[in-house]
């Protein structure tokens, strides 16, 4: 049996678009028996994974999946219906660029926190695009510039922009280039939007699935890699409403906030969780504002488990 490689286009949930490195599109699904590796995921194939398949109905271009081949990296979520299983967003992705707004709809600092603290647990470099700038007032958008500077500080990409200004398009666009990137951000933020604007020939979320879909698939959010250019690709996530941290020992969490990781081994003990122990030095930290108090915050939130801060 011929093997071939390929790349996870799309995902519908039991059937995937598979790209193969000739160009050639096929609809392909996990073989019967299939053995998962890694974390338990309600979805085990992610898009942006290389995998190993082999035609299995040429006329109708449908492959079986053999093997998916190691990730150099992937983002994962809490399963919103599966608490005890994880949600695969995206696999070998080079950075992620985080789309959020301050209204319409209201992005909480604890939603875009655990999405960092996600990516930071995989060394994913993150951009924070700041849209929807025409709607704020002025102490709004003072608002929206202090949170800035705040992530910005902390090493994030910072962006702002807004579509009916033309704001920030051409900084938005250069950020993909050359870079295989994963969109994500609440439902209604305006990810879709700026994408079309800067990409028209894709025109994202109005395309219907392929016809794969309709081979008995109920679906309604999916998971899309397109090719902007040759080596540009961007993978655009269904709008997330809840970013649960999925399988994070407790005592590894603060290695993934930057400015507590900066202060480990500084508290009086090693195991310090910076709760109440004494001489905690993130603590601190915190009551001489050199952390933010809505990140430690944050932190307790992911620490107990409260996976409703939106």
């Amino acid at each position: 049996m011929e093997l071939n490689k390929g790349l996870i286009m799309r995902s519908t949930g039991s059937w995937y678009e598979i790209r193969s490195e000739s160009g050639k599109v096929f609809a392909g699904r996990l073989k019967g028996k299939f053995k998962l590796k890694g974390p338990k995921t309600s979805n085990p194939i992610a898009v942006g994974d290389h995998v190993l398949y082999a035609v299995e109905d040429a006329a109708n271009e449908t492959v079986v999946i053999e093997e998916i081949l190691p990730r150099t990296n992937y983002i994962i979520r809490k399963s919103v219906h599966k608490t005890a299983q994880g949600q695969l967003m995206a696999a070998n992705v080079d950075q992620a660029i985080f789309v959020m707004t301050l209204k319409s709809p209201k992005t909480s600092l604890g939603f875009l926190d655990r999405f960092l603290v996600t990516a930071e647990a995989f060394r994913i470099p993150v951009q924070i695009v700041f849209n929807k700038m025409d709607l704020l007032t002025e102490a709004e958008q003072d608002q929206v510039f202090e949170y800035a500077a705040l992530y910005q500080e902390l090493g994030y990409g910072i962006l702002f922009t807004s579509i009916p200004a033309n704001q920030g398009v051409e900084e938005f666009k250069a950020i993909f280039q050359n870079k295989v990137s994963l969109l994500a951000g609440h439902s209604g933020v305006g990810k879709s939007s700026l994408m079309n604007l800067v990409a028209p020939g894709l025109q994202i979320k109005t395309k219907e699935i392929s016809d794969f879909a309709q081979k008995g698939v109920h679906t309604t959010t999916y998971a899309t890699m397109w090719e902007m250019n040759p080596g540009t690709y961007l993978i655009d996530s269904p709008g997330i409403n809840e970013m649960g941290v999925f399988e994070m020992e407790k005592t590894e969490l603060a290695h993934y906030f930057p400015e507590m990781r900066e202060l480990l081994g500084e508290c009086k003990f090693n195991n310090c969780l910076h709760l109440s122990e004494p001489a905690c030095a993130v603590r601190k930290a915190v009551d001489d504002g050199e952390i933010a108090a809505s990140r430690y915050l944050s932190y307790l939130s992911i620490f107990d488990n409260e996976d409703n801060r939106r």
